[in-house]
């Protein structure tokens, strides 16, 4: 029984369109694709398709071992504004950057003073082994 009502919870959920759903969609042409395969570490992505999204993306060895990538993407928001994202990863993390993406603000001028305070502090500390 409890079988039963599972899979009828399952199918049910599987037969329900999501918000927004729309039935009368086409598929999406490619309009760009260039790649070149992995060789010596070094590759390439190019894609860009019928719908304004578009992605480019190089990667290479790095130094330490880890892929060094740098690369772009946008594409037009259901609000009709354009999105560009550039990005660096590499063995000092990801770091993108984008008009769009939120930046905490300034740290208050305490905040600042107690972070001097503790570099300082560790290297008084340094100097005194």
């Amino acid at each position: 029984m409890k079988l039963t009502v599972l899979l009828a919870l399952v199918a049910a959920a599987a037969a329900a369109k999501l918000p927004g759903h729309n039935e009368n969609t086409s598929p999406v042409p490619i309009l760009l694709d260039n790649r070149v395969a992995p060789n010596s570490g070094f590759y390439s992505v190019d894609v860009e398709t019928g719908n304004g999204i578009r992605t480019s993306e190089n990667g290479a060895a790095g130094s330490a071992g880890q892929s060094n990538v740098q690369g772009s993407i946008s594409y037009v928001s259901p609000e009709g504004q354009v999105i560009e994202i550039t990005y660096i990863a590499d063995e000092f993390g990801f770091r993108p950057v984008g008009a769009h993406i939120p930046t905490p603000p300034p740290l208050p001028a305490h905040a600042l003073k107690q972070l001097e305070d503790a570099e300082r502090l560790r290297a008084q500390e340094a100097q005194n082994f």
